[in-house]
């Protein structure tokens, strides 16, 4: 795993302290079920251990991967984002793209979530605003080719 800073907005770091809080609760809960079915120690509940040894395996990843967002956490200043006058991350941002308007949030990777309008600082588009002023056009290499993404609002 690396060190690198891991940018998240102070409701993004919410999140994931819930999701690991519900991830430990899990935890607790597969525990049960795998000492039930170690106890019963009959072949029918080798299918209930397997499954349950499973999720857990599942549930501890996850858990390690969110203690360590947690752990590179740096909350991003969204009021002094809101103030630049350039995109920066945590930046909300009106563009016209590719004649089409739309609206973004800039966010870290873990906090992306296009469908609400939250794209990653890493992400073709995300890294492309970065820096930019209202009035700026920028090319955007995508999988699909090459969008024009002209920068309307920063807020």
């Amino acid at each position: 795993m690396t060190d690198r800073p891991v940018p998240l907005t102070r409701e993004g770091k919410a999140k994931l302290e819930q999701e690991l809080e519900d991830l430990l609760a899990r935890r607790r809960d597969v525990s049960a079920r795998i000492h039930d079915a170690q106890q019963q120690g009959t072949s029918q509940n080798d299918a209930e251990y397997d499954d349950a040894k499973q999720e857990q395996g599942m549930i501890e990843g996850r858990i390690i991967e969110v203690e360590d967002l947690l752990r590179r956490a740096t909350i991003i200043d969204e009021s002094s984002a809101h103030q630049a006058g350039r995109v920066v991350l945590g930046s909300g941002v009106e563009v016209d793209q590719d004649g089409t308007p739309r609206h973004y949030q800039i966010v870290g990777a873990p906090e992306a979530d296009a469908a609400k309008g939250k794209i990653s600082n890493e992400s073709p588009v995300g890294s492309a605003l970065l820096g930019k002023s209202v009035g700026e056009t920028v090319d955007v290499h995508v999988p699909k080719g090459v969008i024009k993404v002209k920068v309307l609002k920063i807020y």
